[in-house]
């Protein structure tokens, strides 16, 4: 969800630049900074914003320079003459001594609303031209998230695929695993019970019961299933699938959890850190997708 987006044009009388830029964020999130003249424009720029970005701490800025040189400041004289009046009235009254060392007009001049600008007025064609700049830079905003995308999307298949390679490679450490529980509980039970006193068919109905425990065939076929589900529903042209992707990383990381919890086996628990070293990097990744 990262991105920047830059846009210039010159409208009416001003130089108007346009910036967007995001982070990651879970909704929509939105700070907009423009001169006071823009903002009869904010919610339709809002509106326009989240319905194009979807998802991300936006901030966009708004900077312009005016191309004009006629002041558009000015002195209201009718203000400071009343100012300066009531000034030489109070020092009369006052009966200063020192009165005509006194700097009236510097003093006038820092009164309130002495110095007044002429507000400016959008023109419709102005408001017009302000929309399709803010356009031009969401569109070269969703550029750069594109060609972002583009290698996101290489690093996060290429760990989704590391997990289904691991996952193969647990199949041969499976009967090796059971034949070393098989033989740790024999060489257990004859250390406390003699050999003779074992019922052997209870003995292996235990057994089977405790394999039983340690089985993984369901963990296995889930895991490849929401694998290949991740695969299949990035390469959608779903929008906003960012979320649902995090949801099957959720449930990926349950299976490989269980996987490590019924490991019993030093090499398939080597395998289980590699999955989830790729599922971390699976989950910083994630959150940059919509």
């Amino acid at each position: 969800m990262t991105g920047f987006g830059k846009a210039e044009s010159n409208i009416g009388t001003k130089k108007v630049t346009v910036e967007i830029k995001s982070v990651n964020s879970k909704a929509f999130d939105c700070n907009l900074r423009t001169p006071s003249f823009f903002r009869e424009k904010e919610m339709e720029v809002r509106s326009l914003l989240s319905r194009e970005l979807v998802r991300g701490k936006i901030e966009m800025s708004v900077q312009y320079t005016s191309l004009e040189t006629e002041q558009k400041h000015f002195v209201n004289k009718g203000l400071v003459q009343k100012y300066y009046e009531d000034l030489i009235s109070i020092t009369n009254e006052a009966e200063l001594s020192n009165k005509d060392k006194i700097d009236f007009l510097s003093i006038v001049m820092k009164m309130p609303e002495v110095m007044q600008s002429q507000k400016e007025a959008l023109s419709k064609e102005d408001a017009k031209s302000y929309i399709a700049l803010v356009k031009e830079a969401i569109t070269q905003f969703n550029s750069f998230r594109i060609e972002e995308g583009k290698s996101l999307q290489d690093d996060i298949f290429s760990n989704i695929n590391t997990i289904i390679t691991l996952l193969e490679k647990v199949a041969p450490f499976e009967e090796e695993r059971i034949e070393i529980v098989k033989e740790r509980i024999q060489k257990n039970l004859a250390s406390l019970v003699d050999k003779p006193n074992i019922d052997e068919n209870r003995f292996h109905q235990e057994l089977i019961y405790y394999i039983e425990k340690l089985d993984i065939s369901e963990e296995k076929v889930r895991l490849k299933a929401h694998c290949e589900h991740f695969l299949k529903t990035a390469e959608s042209k779903e929008i906003g699938k960012g979320k649902k992707l995090g949801f099957i990383t959720q449930e990926i990381g349950r299976e490989v959890n269980t996987l490590g919890s019924k490991a019993n086996h030093a090499e398939m628990q080597k395998i289980v850190v590699l999955m989830k070293d790729a599922l971390e990097k699976i989950k910083e990744q994630i959150l940059n997708v919509l």
